[in-house]
This record gives C-alpha cells, sequence and structure tokens, in this order.
C-alpha cells in the first residue's frame, strides 16, 4: 500500500512539474497584446491534456501560428528534431511549387534530320495506371528514329535509409529517370488474371510466398484466390524500360552513347496539381520521389535529389530556422530529421503563395477515425486539412486548421516513439485541435 502510494504521488509530481512547463510556455507564446481569457483557458487545456498518462512515454512536439499576424498560440518542444516520415512530403510539395510550371514537364527533345533526340525528366505520370497520360506516347508515335538519352540520372534506386524488406510492396517502388506504369506490375483479378503491364504476364507465380517478388529478378508471386488488385515494384534497368517503350510504341529505340547538343524543347503532361494531390492525399512515395527529381532536371543539367534539395536550401529555405535532415522525397527514410517549426515555417511559405480555394483542395481533408461514417460527419463539416505522417512508432500531423470564427490557423503536431496504437494517437490529436477550434 506505501509503495503504491509513493508510486502515485512520483506521477503526481511529474505531471505537476510537466504542467507547470507547459503552461509557462503556453502563458509566453503571444506576442503583442494580452491574450483574452478564452485564449488562455484553451492553452491551459491542451497543456493538461499534453500530460497526461498516455503522452508520458513518447516524445512530443506541438506549435501552433496564427499565419496572419504571426503570433504562435502554442508551442511545444518546436525546435526538436522529429522523425518527419511522410510529413517531408510538405517540402516536396514545397520545392514543386517553386520550381515546377502548371504542368509537368514530362520529356525534352530536339529534331535533327528527321531523328528525335528526347532525354526524360523522371515524370511519373508515363502509363501510370492512376494518370492513364498518354501525351508523351502519342508524341513520340509521330517520330521515328528515336534516340534516348538515359544517362542524366544520377540517383540510387533507393533513398538512403528505406527499408530492404520493402522492396515487394506497392508503397515502395525503385526511382528511375523514365518510369513506365509507376514502377510496379499491377495484377487485376480476373479469369484468367489480368497483369499490367502484359509484358510481365509470363513472370507470374500463382503461389502465396512470404514475399511477392523475388528480391533480385522480376518473379512475381500471387495468390490463387486472391480478389483484390495488387501493385508490386519491379526491378527497374535501361534495357527494361526500352522494351516496355519498344512495345508500347511498335518500334525500335536507340539508346544514345552521348548527349546531344542541340537546344532542346520541352514537352508538358498532366497538372502538376494532379500530381500534388495524389502525393497528398494517397501519400504516395513514389510520386513524391520523382517530383524531386523533376524539379531538378529544371534547374540543372541531371536528375538528382540532392540537387533539388541544395537548389532549395540555398534559394528559398535559408531562412528555415532548423536547418532539416532531408535525405529523401517521401519521407519513407527515418534518416529524415524536421522539427515543428520547421515544417511550420514550410507550411507558411505555402499559405503565403496558394490561394486558400486552391490550397485546401490539394491537402487532404484528416480524419482521426478512419470509417466511412466519420470520414461523411468530417468532410460535412471539415476543419482539419493537413498532411499526416506514419512510420513504426511514429505518428505526425502537419496542416492548417479553420476555426470555427473563420480564421486559419498553421500547425505541427508530431508523435515520436509512443508504444500505443495510432489510432489513440489520432484521438489525442483531434482532442487538441478540436479544442483550439472551437475557441479561436
Amino acid at each position: 500500500m506505501l509503495k503504491s502510494t509513493k508510486i502515485k504521488f512520483q506521477v503526481s509530481l511529474y505531471q505537476c512539474f510537466m504542467l507547470k512547463i507547459l503552461l509557462v510556455c503556453a502563458s509566453g507564446s503571444l506576442v503583442g497584446a494580452c491574450a483574452s481569457k478564452q485564449s488562455l483557458r484553451t492553452k491551459k487545456t491542451i497543456a493538461v491534456a499534453l500530460v497526461q498518462e498516455n503522452y508520458r512515454h513518447q516524445f512530443t512536439g506541438l506549435l501552433v501560428v496564427d499565419p496572419k499576424t504571426n503570433d504562435t498560440l502554442f508551442h511545444h518542444n518546436a525546435k526538436k528534431y522529429f522523425t518527419p516520415a511522410s510529413n517531408v512530403k510538405i517540402a516536396t510539395l514545397y520545392t514543386g511549387l517553386k520550381l515546377l510550371p502548371k504542368k509537368i514537364p514530362t520529356l525534352r527533345y530536339a529534331v535533327h534530320n528527321d531523328t528525335l533526340f528526347m532525354e526524360p525528366t523522371g515524370d511519373p505520370s508515363w502509363l501510370h495506371p492512376h494518370f492513364k497520360d498518354s501525351t508523351a506516347i502519342r508524341f513520340l508515335h509521330g517520330h521515328d528514329p528515336i534516340v534516348i538519352d538515359l544517362g542524366k540520372f544520377q540517383e540510387q534506386k533507393y533513398g538512403p535509409g528505406w527499408a530492404w524488406e520493402d522492396y515487394d510492396t506497392y508503397f515502395s517502388p525503385e526511382r528511375s529517370p523514365l518510369p513506365l506504369y509507376g514502377n510496379v506490375v499491377s495484377i487485376i483479378p480476373s479469369d484468367p488474371i489480368a497483369v499490367q503491364p502484359p509484358h510481365f504476364e509470363h513472370n507470374i507465380v500463382l503461389q502465396r510466398k512470404l514475399y511477392r517478388r523475388e528480391a533480385n529478378s522480376n518473379r512475381f508471386y500471387h495468390g490463387k484466390n486472391a480478389q483484390d488488385t495488387v501493385q508490386i515494384p519491379f526491378i527497374t534497368s535501361t534495357k527494361l524500360t526500352i522494351t516496355l517503350l519498344e512495345r508500347v510504341l511498335d518500334k525500335k529505340i536507340i539508346v544514345a552513347n552521348h548527349p546531344h547538343p542541340s537546344p532542346k524543347k520541352v514537352l508538358y503532361g498532366v497538372s502538376t496539381d494532379s500530381l500534388y494531390k495524389r502525393m497528398l492525399h494517397e501519400s504516395d512515395n513514389f510520386i513524391a520521389e520523382q517530383l524531386m527529381l523533376v524539379a531538378s532536371s529544371m534547374v540543372s543539367d541531371t536528375i538528382s535529389f540532392k540537387k533539388a534539395k541544395d537548389f532549395m536550401y540555398n534559394n528559398h529555405l535559408r531562412n528555415l530556422k532548423q536547418q532539416p535532415r532531408w535525405v529523401d522525397g517521401s519521407g519513407l527514410s527515418r534518416y529524415n530529421l524536421f522539427t515543428p517549426e520547421s515544417l511550420v515555417q514550410l507550411l507558411h511559405h505555402i499559405y503565403d503563395e496558394v490561394p486558400e480555394n486552391r490550397l485546401f483542395g490539394l491537402f487532404p481533408v484528416w480524419n482521426a477515425q478512419p470509417t466511412l461514417k466519420a470520414a461523411e460527419k468530417v468532410r460535412s463539416n471539415p476543419f482539419i486539412y493537413a498532411k499526416s505522417g506514419s512510420l513504426g512508432n511514429n505518428y505526425n500531423l502537419s496542416g492548417f486548421l479553420r476555426c470555427r470564427s473563420g480564421k486559419v490557423l498553421i500547425f505541427s503536431f508530431m508523435n515520436n516513439h509512443f508504444r500505443q496504437y495510432p489510432s489513440s494517437i489520432r484521438r489525442n490529436i483531434q482532442t487538441v485541435l478540436r479544442e483550439i477550434h472551437e475557441n479561436h
């Protein structure tokens, strides 16, 4: 009995100590005029929430800012580094907004003596199962012969720190200079099964295995009675890219031995907003990675994530208060490190440059409870437009909060190193954000 009382007393002391720290942070966070009583009550409610038992064994950061006044409404560990997961896609979005035009540059080309010389840009939409865009394919149908230069690609197929065991998962396709079909094999249930691209029809084994593809070959496994369409990344190569393209065009493609020196024109494809929207709504890692490669082609002669990142650091992100460790476009890597403050700064830049009606179309409406009924309720009265990011033991949410008053706030709520179910984390996030929504 005495031992139990002692433990409770220690917990109580811990909570009091943390609450005092959080209340000091909250009470000092407004810039300028004194906060209203309602605002102070909201701060106290949030501070109390963040010292509850379910927050004690994780690392939490929260920053809420009014973009119109630049007032900080609440901050907790805002300058600390967190593993951001797919919140990295916010940096990729900002890169696209700064470097890419309204339509994606899909290829560069020059015509000399009836020969078309072309360079891919990394555009992910070629024959993609979602976009079904044929702009580039129609253009190439009108030329013969075609010489293609794939030598501008200066990147690894996988990003640094990506999990090796994800090689057969739909969310981890390889990066490449000329991706086709989203760099995945789509297996569609039918009788017999349909395979896209058809090139892989004879590479499918109707057998369930631990992994859906051999680690070092394009041999795929699919359960005989599987009812869902599955997508499995294939191993890319120059030879395979040329084979797939030749099959679609029904003509031979010549691989260039050296770059063609002539000035090149640019052919444009799908709208970049359609790519941004899928990247954010579906958390599409492949599109995020390829967007960074396309962005690099706009500022250099090579296709490289690092080229695009360095350009952004040197030109558009120099004012970030904490420079991130930014190693990929998707957030698949645990090497990435961002602070809530740097993410809020990025979102602030985006908010300043993108009209609200377009902005809230790009960002998904967030819902803590991923059920159809709950999602319908949220859609009927949305107030959180944000990008989530999750890896094992990490869940983050950063974006825009529309308050009942009509005011728009920017926030980043980061949760790392927890051992509870992510659904519990999402409910905690919603509780805090709804409190702000109701009272600001």
